[in-house]
């Protein structure tokens, strides 16, 4: 049995690695407030839903096949949830049982035991799990439910399950083992194995006429016959406690995958259940192939924002299909920073085939996510910023591909406007010639018109918006980069009493001591 519910062709493989940017990706777009919005205080969820979003895919058949499983899981989230609390009640039942499948080190004996009770713990539980795709199978239309319920029916019909049954209860051997064996080499015995016993499914007539035994009983204290007789009893079940050991293995090994699959989904379900409640618009946008350069969206938001303010936040529209370069400028704390998280967000989120948090959302497939940030001055004083940048922007170079996507949020601002700026275009001149898709938030002029003047139909600038009276609408708008990034707003909200004015860009009448106003 296969559950085959995030891949339609195989497992979930949670001992593989994380992408090496993973840690850069989880800081730069605020990644924990989403992972802790989906895991809602369960370290399980979170684990699965970080490890899920972080591999992003790359196949668009995949994509499809998770979106349409998710569309399955928020229109039934109560069957969804019934099943997801069968390998976790299994799981509760193994830990306060006790209960394990014997290492094959241990006694033929031990290992049956514990695998018969393994199985024994599960059987009402799978017979729950028939029970549930017999009711609903009908009602879910994605292929990987339609298979999986499918799978299900075939595997855990109920002669099959009675079977079970029977052969948990006659491995408990009620009536001692019964064995054959031929003499082998030196009379030795061989070949030993596990018979059914003689009067199985015998009326009581032919158990009273049936042809009698000889009995041979070893004495209470005789400890050297009980070990020999041991010995003959493991070699008889030896066989049957490796195939008891197989089945508990896959069984315990199935409600596993089962629970780490439908974890991630669980975790979409929460999510959806937050955003619903906050009025936040969500989109299941189609996956477009690498090559096909697209991206447009409508109402694109940063959920993180979202879910951390628990409020509706400002979203943007952007047509950018066709474009390689995105260049956003434009005043402090216009949102343009916030802009480019929810770009990052929706395309984690899309390559993870979840929903997108947007209106309308359309881009194509990445081979790889990556962000270059400022940081904060580091600390240790080992190396100053600017040097701190361009190592990370090395450790992404080496790592990028052709169609990837990286965004970069106030690039090589550390050194002088003049320096920063050449550096920065050489560096995107030379991943645009790769085929690498570049969202750049900067304050560097120079830079930003630099590309303006080679007016080359690849490149689109946005700018966040500010009113005339200086207030910030947090929309970013298609507009030519400006010299200004208008800090004197943010110096006369901090700095500015009643006897300052601040007026079309500059200070007059600074009353503030130790201020020098023009």
């Amino acid at each position: 049995m296969k559950v085959f519910l995030l891949y339609p062709d195989r497992d979930m493989d949670l001992s593989g690695e994380l992408p090496p940017n993973a840690a850069d990706l989880t800081q730069d777009l605020a990644l924990n407030a989403l992972f802790e919005a989906m895991a809602q205080g369960d370290k399980f969820l979170f684990e699965v839903v970080r490890r899920v979003v972080l591999s992003s895919l790359h196949e668009d058949d995949t994509i499809s096949y998770r979106q349409e499983i998710l569309k399955d899981c928020l229109k039934h989230p109560d069957v969804v949830r019934q099943i997801y609390s069968i390998p976790l009640e299994f799981l509760e039942r193994k830990h306060s049982r006790w209960l394990w499948v014997s290492s094959r080190h241990s006694s033929p004996a031990s290992i049956l035991s514990s695998a018969r009770e393994l199985l024994a713990a599960s059987l009402d539980l799978l017979r729950r799990l028939q029970q549930i795709a017999e009711e609903y199978a009908g009602a879910f239309e994605s292929r990987g439910f339609r298979r999986f319920f499918a799978m299900i029916q075939q595997e855990l019909c109920d002669e099959y399950l009675t079977t079970v049954e029977r052969h948990i209860e006659a491995l408990q051997f009620p009536r001692g083992v019964l064995l054959s064996a031929q003499v082998g080499r030196g009379n030795e015995g061989a070949n030993y194995m596990l018979c059914k016993p003689n009067d199985a499914g015998q009326n009581w007539i032919r158990r009273v006429f049936a042809s009698k035994s000889y009995v041979y009983s070893l004495h209470p204290r005789d400890d050297a016959g009980a070990r020999v007789l041991g010995e003959l009893r493991d070699r008889g079940i030896a066989r049957a406690a490796n195939a008891t050991a197989q089945a508990a293995d896959h069984i315990e090994s199935f409600l596993n995958v089962l629970r780490w699959e439908l974890a991630f989904y669980l975790g979409c379900m929460n999510l959806y259940e937050q955003l619903e409640q906050l009025g936040e618009p969500l989109t299941f946008p189609p996956p477009v192939l690498a090559d096909e350069r697209r991206f447009s969206c409508m109402g694109l938001y940063d959920i993180s924002l979202a879910l951390t303010m628990k409020q509706k936040v400002v979203g943007n529209d952007v047509a950018a299909d066709g474009k390689e370069l995105v260049i956003i400028t434009g005043p402090n704390q216009g949102g343009k920073t916030t802009f480019l998280r929810s770009i990052g967000l929706a395309q984690l989120m899309l390559q993870a085939g979840m929903f997108v948090p947007a209106e309308s959302f359309s881009a194509n497939l990445c081979s790889g996510l990556f962000t270059h940030f400022k940081r904060e001055e580091d600390k240790t004083m080992k190396r100053g910023q600017f040097e701190e940048e361009l190592k990370r922007m090395s450790v992404i170079v080496d790592l990028v591909r052709p169609t990837g996507l990286i965004l970069l949020n106030e690039s090589f601002a550390s050194t002088n406007e003049r320096e920063g700026s050449e550096i920065a275009r050489q560096i995107v001149s030379a991943l645009l010639e790769r085929g690498i898709r570049v969202f750049y938030v900067t304050h560097l002029y120079e830079l930003a018109s630099s590309f303006r003047e080679e007016k080359k139909g690849n490149v689109l600038f946005l700018r966040a918006e500010r009113l005339p009276d200086g207030r910030r609408t947090f929309k970013v708008r298609e507009g030519d980069p400006l010299e200004t990034s208008y800090g004197v707003d943010l110096y006369g909200r901090i700095f500015a009493t009643e006897g300052c004015i601040v007026e079309q860009g500059s200070l007059s009448n600074c009353s503030k001591p130790g201020i020098i106003c023009g």
